[in-house]
């Protein structure tokens, strides 16, 4: 194991260490799951209609999740810039083909486990499946949020909002992947930047 992925189990145990409270050997029985992926800016990690294999854990980089419209346009639904956790989580969970892609904004550092290590782990280590439910319960508390916002926040609300709680997000991703996430087109977003 090179210094990077050293860094980056320190890093994703110090993550896991924030939802539950893990003794060193249950720890290092998860972080034996997780192996290191490099992906290169773009690379698709999961294609819609893929069944969702695995979780990852952002080192350095910026995957999101997203959908296309039936008129072709790209819908992001969440962007993980690092250190973060995430999957195309509905189709992880059911095993039935994922309706959105998973794809690379930037050069990217992962960890990944396999869906099947994922489980056997929650069955295995209570900590674990600790850390499962508050994965749950925080993408139904993100998903809710995300939804309220593009009902009752207008576009210069929901960018005032995205800058307040991932500034990074606005510095470093695309003015067309922001648009898409904020449910706005383009021009809307560059005059709400300027201002």
């Amino acid at each position: 194991m090179d210094i990077n992925a050293m860094e980056a189990k320190e890093d994703l145990k110090q993550l896991i260490r924030m939802f539950s409270v893990f003794d060193e050997k249950a720890l290092e029985k998860v972080m034996e799951c997780f192996k290191e992926r490099q992906i290169k800016k773009n690379a698709v990690l999961v294609a819609a209609g893929e069944v969702c294999k695995e979780f990852y854990y952002i080192h350095q980089g910026c995957i999101r999740t997203y959908f296309i419209t039936r008129q072709g346009h790209e819908k992001t639904r969440y962007m993980m810039l690092e250190p973060s956790i995430g999957t195309a989580l509905t189709s992880f969970v059911s095993q039935k083909p994922s309706f959105e892609f998973v794809d690379a904004l930037e050069k990217t550092e992962l960890l990944v486990i396999s869906r099947s290590d994922f489980y056997r782990l929650v069955e295995e280590i209570p900590q674990w499946k600790d850390f499962y439910l508050k994965i749950l319960e925080m993408a139904y508390s993100f998903q809710n949020r995300k939804i309220e916002s593009l009902v009752t926040l207008t576009a210069k609300e929901r960018y005032s909002q995205l800058m307040k709680e991932n500034p990074k997000a606005v510095q470093r991703i695309s003015n067309k992947v922001l648009a898409s996430y904020l449910d706005i087109n383009q021009e809307t977003l560059s005059r709400l930047k300027s201002k």
